[in-house]
């Protein structure tokens, strides 16, 4: 079996560059969108089973002008979250990666927010992130696209259809330390991360919550 690893690419201008919740937010959501493709219209099938079947990787990497013409003329699905736009590709070899992939920067993708994001309503999918983890933003991305994964393992079909209404938005938010001691201890699926990259192996970085995930879980 073919080891694989999900591109994701965001786009930053340097005049412009988005904020960083409608970056993360963005991220997870484009895998959520790419996993329904696949499931109901039969996109990259191969591709996305082989991926599914190994480590789950996720890479983000960043580009701006022709870099960013050049992902979009490639198979994927750009999402557009507020300022920031993400688009993912269909699961690639690990070292086959397209060229105008390959050459793009991965490593210190870092993006700030103006303003503290508002707190997530009751219904929403939301992907805690571990507030004593520094990540960049773009390791942050690749964490919130891991649990969102996470809850879209999760959904029935009835709770995939409802979060499709909604464009499969999600809310990434940090947690304050209590809420996320709580989180962790809670039941709801844990991210831990491999350790390829910034953080050590096996740190929790990500608690995905949702409605459908919440049944039986004490309330945090």
């Amino acid at each position: 079996m073919t080891e694989r690893v999900l591109p994701l690419v965001v786009r930053i201008e340097r005049a412009a560059p988005p904020q960083r919740t409608d970056a993360l937010e963005a991220a997870a959501t484009a895998v959520v969108c790419l996993l329904d493709s696949a499931e109901s219209e039969g996109r990259w099938p191969q591709e996305v089973a082989e991926w599914q079947d190994g480590r789950i990787r996720k890479v983000v990497r960043r580009a701006r002008g022709a870099e960013w013409r050049r992902a979009l003329a490639l198979p994927g699905i750009t999402v557009a979250v507020r300022t920031a736009e993400v688009r993912v590709h269909p699961p690639v070899p690990l070292d086959d990666w397209p060229r105008d992939l390959a050459r793009l920067q991965v490593s210190g993708t870092e993006l700030t927010d103006d303003a503290t994001p508002p707190e997530p309503g009751p219904v929403d999918v939301v992907l805690w992130i571990n507030p004593g983890l520094e990540m960049t933003a773009g390791k942050a991305m690749a964490q919130a696209g891991h649990g969102a994964q996470f809850a879209w393992w999760g959904a029935g079909e009835a709770d995939r259809a409802a979060w499709r209404e909604r464009g499969f938005a999600v809310r990434v938010r940090t947690a304050g330390p209590a809420r996320w001691e709580a989180l962790a201890a809670s039941g709801l699926p844990v991210v831990r991360d491999a350790g390829f990259t910034e953080i050590a192996p096996g740190s929790a970085t990500v608690v995905a919550d949702a409605p459908w995930l919440r049944v039986g879980v004490p309330e945090v």
